[in-house]
């Protein structure tokens, strides 16, 4: 009898050494993390949600060791982004998710994105919870701002990056874009020139718009605008081929022909007067700058120059246009 409990005892011993050992191995042994590999940890998530994500990501080798581990030496969950690299055992990735500050969700919207271009840009951002998918462009606008009198969304989201901590929702993109455009133009309307020939803040949009997307250089903002605010002055149709280009939708295919500039839309500035109905992108600050504060020149017409500068030759007359046009555009075909 007495060998039987001494070879109980020993057995005993022999199970709880095996499955220390075997312990210390799953806590202590390293994975390979995979390259670029970012952990997501939403708001109400737990060490056992953490677990499952690991070893379905092939991060951990047992849910219960890194359950157990972070039971006794597991900190607070905060929610976030982190990034995680390397090798790490169980116990480095406890600590790890412990002790680490999650890295902030940077969102970039380019100047003279369209909104549609801006939704897939919030969409393919990987980050964020997809919240606004299945919402039209209004049905976001009318969620952003239920009072709104805009009728469209386009050019009111305002181009910049973002920062967010934690996990963002995209609704914390459009606001954020939102309301930040709003403050720009609001600040750009009450400290505008005098005799703007707009008579809101949202045409003064509309006109930086099209002057973000007729610029290629940065010192030509404001001669651009006052070639257009010219034309408006003197009854002149606007003329410019970005706002055909946003009427014509998918129908543009990198070029624009004649019969483009003959077919009417409400965005066609060659066949309507005015100003068109929407901006046609998100317009930078710079360029709501210059909206509002035109250059004091007669300027009526300008092309870009043929050196590759970016840069346009701006003309008074149609006759100094036609020979910029020859100078700069025949001449170069």
């Amino acid at each position: 009898m007495k060998k039987f409990f001494t070879f109980i005892i020993l057995s005993l011993f022999l199970f709880v050494l095996i499955a220390a050992g075997a312990s210390y191995y799953l806590l202590t042994t390293p994975q390979t993390m995979p390259q670029n590999y970012r952990l997501i940890i939403n708001q109400g998530d737990n060490w056992q949600t953490i677990a499952k994500q690991l070893k379905q990501d092939n991060l951990i080798q047992n849910e219960k060791a890194f359950v157990l581990f972070s039971r006794y030496h597991g900190g607070m969950l905060k929610t976030g982004t982190y990034p995680i690299s390397g090798s790490l055992s169980t116990m480095d990735m406890v600590r790890y998710l412990s002790t680490a500050t999650p890295e902030k969700i940077a969102v970039r919207l380019p100047e003279g994105f369209t909104v549609q271009q801006m939704r897939e840009r919030i969409y393919l951002s990987g980050s964020l919870n997809n919240n606004v998918q299945s919402l039209s462009d209004k049905e976001i606008l009318q969620l952003l701002d239920p009072n709104t009198e805009y009728e469209s969304l386009e050019g009111l989201l305002f181009p910049d990056t973002y920062l967010f901590n934690g996990t963002p929702k995209e609704t914390d993109v459009y606001r954020i874009a939102y309301k930040t455009m709003q403050k720009h133009l609001n600040n750009a309307w009450q400290n505008r020139d005098e005799n703007l020939p707009y008579k809101s803040p949202y045409e003064l949009l509309i006109m930086a718009s099209i002057i973000e997307k007729e610029t290629g250089h940065n010192n030509d903002r404001a001669l651009v605008s006052a070639v257009f605010a010219n034309r408006l002055k003197h009854n002149m149709r606007l003329q410019t081929d970005p706002t055909v280009i946003y009427g014509m939708g998918e129908k543009y295919q990198g070029k624009i022909h004649k019969a483009d500039l003959q077919t009417d839309t409400p965005y066609n500035t060659y066949t309507r007067h005015g100003l068109p109905p929407t901006p046609i992108a998100a317009p930078s600050l710079a360029s709501l700058h210059a909206a509002a504060h035109p250059a004091d020149v007669p300027y009526l017409y300008f092309v870009a120059k043929s050196d590759g500068s970016g840069e346009s030759q701006f003309s008074n007359t149609l006759n100094e246009h036609n020979n910029a046009v020859r100078e700069h555009i025949l001449k170069k075909k």
